[in-house]
C-alpha cells in the first residue's frame, strides 16, 4: 500500500511539473522563424515579439503528437528597428529529422516547419525553374508548367531599331529578330544589363557547384539532354543576348523593349511593339563578361557555341574600348528620338566595375594578358554586387580560379583574398545583436529596393569566404540570411512565393497577375522590404524592416526581378550542394 501511495505522489509531482500542450492553438505571429525548416547539424533559432511574461518554449512533434524538445527563452532582450523587444529560442541541440510547430505554452504555436537533410532542395529546383516560368518566345506546356502552363507571348521576330539605336549598317524603323531570352521583372522587357549580372550569377553557381548541378533536374523542355538542366534554362538567355549585338561593330544595344509598360496581361496580349535602344558601355561590357564565363563553361558541353561565344566576348570588348563612355541616359535620349521610352533605364554613372568585370572573365578565359592592364590599377576594395556594381562577380571569378592563373602578381591576388574576409568579418558583426540574428539587420541601408537580393548576395559573399577560410562562422551567416528570407524577419513572410506558409499572393508580376484564378507561380522571391516606398501603395509601417506589403501594386517592395531571384538561387542552392558534400 506504501508503494502504491509513493508511485502516485511521483505521478502526480510529474504530473504538475509536465507542460499541458494545447497543439490546437492558434498560429501566433509573433513566432518568427524559418517556415521551411532547417538541416539536422545547423544553428535553428526562433525570435519571439514581445511576450516579455514567457519563459518556456517546446517543439511539438506533428506526427507523434508529442513533445519533441523543450527550452527556455533568452534572458536578454533586443529591440527591433520599430521598438519592439525581441528575444531568442535556441533548439539547435535538437536535430531529429520531421515535421513540427514550435509552442509558447498557453499563448500560440509557429507555422510548422521541417527538419531534414535536403530541407533546401526543392526551394533551389523552384529558384531556377523560375526562370522558366519568364521565358519569352515560346509556349509552357502543361507537362512542364502544369497550372501556369501559358501560350506563346512576344516572338520578338520584329523587333525594331529605335532611332537611338541608328548605326551605318541598322537605319531607324529596320526590323530584326531578337526571339528567346527572360522577361527581366514583373514586366515583359528584356534588358541587357539586368541579363548580365543574372546570367553571370548562375554561370558562376554552376562553376562552384558543378558536381551538384550535372543530376539536378528542373523539369524543363530540354531535361534528359545529357547537359546539365542549369545550363540549359541559362542558354536560353544567352541566345537572345546574342541578337542583342550589332554584327557590323560588336556594340551591343542596351534593351529590347517597348515604349512604354504593357498593361497587366497575358504575355500573348501584349502585342505592342518593341525596339532595339541605344547601344551602351555598360551594356557591351556586361554582354563581354558574361559571353567570356559562358565560353569556358559551355566548351565540354556546346563546343562550336564556346567558340561563338568567345567571338562576341572579344568584339563587344573592342567596342567599348572605341565607345569607353557612351552610358545609358534615358531622360537625353528623349529629347534627342522618339517615340520616349519610359520602361526601366538601367543608367549607371559609370562603366568602372564593368570595365574590371569584363576583363576578369575574358583574362580567366583566355589567359590573355592584355586584360590584365585593366585589372593592375582597379579598385579592390569589396562592394556588394547589384546590377551597377558588378566588379566583384569579375573579382570572384579571379579567385574561384587562382589556381589555373598563377601569372597574375601574388599580392594582388592576395589583397583581393583579404579583403573579401575582411568583408565578409564585417558584414556579419553584430548579427547577434540585431532582433532577427541576420547579417542584413546590421544596418538599416540595406532595406532598399530589392533588399532580399542584398541578403541573398551578402550570403553568397559568406559562401565565398567560408570556401576561402573553411571559417564554420560564414557558413552559419549564410544560412541566417536564409532563415531571414523565410519568415525569421520583422514581417513574419517568407519572401518566396509557394515556399511557406505565409507568402507573398499578390506579387507585382504580369504572369501572376493576369492569372488570378491560380496561385502565383512558385520560386520567385520577392524585392522586401522598402522604406522609400517609391510606388505610393498603402503599407503598414515605415520602418527599415517592415516597410511591406503584399499588393500587386507595390513594384517597390513586392516585385520579382531575374537579378533577385538569381542571387537567392545562388544561395538556396549552394547551401544544398554543400549539405550534400558533409
Amino acid at each position: 500500500m506504501k508503494s502504491v501511495l509513493i508511485i502516485s505522489l511521483l505521478l502526480f509531482q510529474w504530473a504538475c511539473k509536465a507542460p499541458m500542450v494545447d497543439e490546437n492553438l492558434p498560429v501566433d505571429e509573433s513566432i518568427r522563424l524559418n517556415q521551411l525548416g532547417f538541416y539536422p547539424d545547423q544553428k535553428k533559432l526562433a525570435v519571439i515579439l514581445n511576450h516579455e511574461d514567457v519563459e518556456d518554449f517546446l517543439i511539438w512533434d506533428l506526427d507523434s503528437k508529442d513533445i519533441a524538445f523543450e527550452g527556455k527563452l533568452s534572458t536578454t532582450f533586443n529591440k527591433t528597428f520599430s521598438g519592439t523587444n525581441a528575444r531568442v529560442a535556441d533548439f539547435s541541440g535538437f536535430n531529429e529529422p520531421g515535421r513540427y510547430v514550435f509552442i509558447l505554452n498557453r499563448v500560440g504555436k509557429s507555422y510548422p516547419f521541417e527538419i531534414q537533410s535536403t530541407i533546401n532542395q526543392d526551394l533551389g529546383i523552384a529558384s531556377i525553374k523560375a526562370f522558366y516560368f519568364q521565358r519569352a518566345s515560346t509556349e509552357l506546356n502543361e507537362s512542364h508548367a502544369g497550372i501556369w502552363a501559358r501560350k506563346m507571348g512576344h516572338p520578338d521576330d520584329q523587333a525594331m531599331i529605335h532611332p537611338s539605336a541608328v548605326s551605318d549598317s541598322r537605319k531607324a524603323g529596320d526590323v530584326f529578330p531578337s526571339p528567346k531570352g527572360w522577361y527581366d521583372a514583373g514586366d515583359y522587357n528584356k534588358y541587357i544589363v539586368n541579363s548580365g549580372i543574372t546570367v553571370g550569377t548562375l554561370l558562376s553557381l554552376f562553376e562552384d557547384y558543378s558536381t551538384y548541378f550535372q543530376k539536378l533536374e528542373l523539369d524543363i523542355p530540354e531535361s534528359g539532354n545529357q547537359v546539365p538542366d542549369l545550363l540549359d534554362e541559362i542558354r536560353w538567355n544567352l541566345d537572345w543576348m546574342l541578337t542583342m549585338q550589332d554584327p557590323a561593330d560588336g556594340g551591343v544595344y542596351h534593351k529590347l523593349t517597348t515604349a512604354q509598360f504593357e498593361g497587366m496581361v497575358e504575355p500573348h496580349l501584349a502585342v505592342s511593339q518593341r525596339y532595339f535602344v541605344a547601344k551602351s558601355t555598360t551594356a557591351t561590357l556586361d554582354f563581354a563578361a558574361v559571353m567570356a564565363q559562358a565560353a569556358r563553361v559551355y566548351k565540354a558541353y556546346f563546343p562550336e557555341e564556346s567558340v561563338i561565344y568567345l567571338k562576341a566576348a572579344e568584339k563587344a570588348w573592342n567596342w567599348a574600348k572605341k565607345n569607353p563612355e557612351m552610358l545609358y541616359k534615358q531622360n537625353e535620349m528623349n529629347e534627342g528620338f522618339d517615340p520616349d521610352v519610359v520602361t526601366g533605364a538601367y543608367g549607371d554613372f559609370s562603366a568602372t566595375d564593368e570595365w574590371v568585370w569584363a576583363a576578369s572573365e575574358l583574362f580567366v578565359t583566355t589567359h590573355n594578358m592584355t586584360y590584365w592592364d585593366e585589372l593592375a590599377n582597379a579598385d579592390q576594395s569589396f562592394k556588394l554586387p547589384s546590377w551597377n556594381q558588378v566588379s566583384w562577380l569579375g573579382f570572384y571569378s579571379l579567385l574561384r580560379h587562382q589556381d589555373k592563373i598563377s601569372v597574375l602578381p601574388q599580392e594582388w591576388m592576395a589583397m583581393l583574398k583579404i579583403n573579401l574576409l575582411s568583408a565578409a568579418r564585417e558584414h556579419s558583426e553584430d548579427t547577434e545583436a540585431t532582433a532577427f540574428h541576420s547579417p542584413i539587420e546590421t544596418d538599416a541601408k540595406n532595406f532598399i529596393w530589392g533588399s532580399n537580393a542584398v541578403a541573398a548576395n551578402q550570403g553568397i559573399l559568406f559562401l565565398y569566404a567560408y570556401k576561402q577560410s573553411n571559417e564554420p562562422i560564414f557558413l552559419e551567416r549564410a544560412l541566417d540570411n536564409l532563415d531571414y528570407i523565410l519568415g525569421k524577419n520583422a514581417t513574419g513572410y517568407s519572401y518566396v512565393t509557394g515556399f511557406g506558409s505565409k507568402t507573398p499572393m499578390r506579387p507585382h508580376h504580369r504572369l501572376a497577375t493576369s492569372r488570378p484564378d491560380i496561385a502565383p507561380l512558385p520560386g520567385f522571391i520577392v524585392g522586401g522590404p522598402n522604406p522609400r516606398q517609391q510606388d505610393g501603395c498603402d503599407y503598414s509601417s515605415s520602418f527599415p524592416d517592415e516597410s511591406y506589403t503584399d499588393e500587386s501594386c507595390s513594384y517597390a517592395s513586392n516585385e520579382i526581378a531575374i537579378n533577385w531571384n538569381a542571387p537567392f538561387a545562388y544561395l538556396a542552392n549552394a547551401l544544398e550542394a554543400i549539405n550534400s558534400q558533409e
